[in-house]
């Protein structure tokens, strides 16, 4: 039988942790998701001043870039380049720049969404989190 790594509670609020330093140190307020690699949330904070719907958008970003092992960005620069019929993909809704996988010895363990800001700055914060594991 195989084995596989998967996310502590330790792990996750490094990851968090992480996350939020990136986030408060540029001023910028947002929701940050966190999932183990079925997509299922084990963490979700929203930093003051962020927009309600962050909440909803960070895990739906986070999701999608564990269930597909791969940035969430991958997705919506497919749809951007015109393949909309991928918008009717099964189970995903958080097709859009945010969403960073947490890999380790080529397992995902899960992912960082982030929502808030721009795209590319929600990605640079989900990347300072996953970052935190070393």
């Amino acid at each position: 039988m195989k084995q596989k790594p998967y996310l502590t509670l330790d792990d996750v609020k490094r990851i968090a942790a992480a996350a939020e330093a990136e986030a408060v140190k540029n001023s910028w307020a947002v929701s940050i998701a966190i999932v183990d690699d079925g997509g299922h949330l084990l963490w979700l904070q929203r930093l003051d001043g962020a927009a309600a719907i962050s909440a909803q958008i960070a895990p739906a970003k986070a999701h999608t870039a564990a269930l597909g092992r791969r940035e969430s960005k991958v997705y919506e620069d497919m749809i951007n380049q015109g393949r909309v019929s991928f918008l009717s993909a099964p189970g995903l809704s958080g097709l859009l720049e945010g969403g960073v996988p947490v890999m380790v010895d080529g397992f995902c363990l899960g992912a960082v969404g982030v929502s808030g800001v721009k795209s590319s700055e929600d990605a640079q914060i989900a990347r300072a989190g996953v970052a935190a594991l070393g």
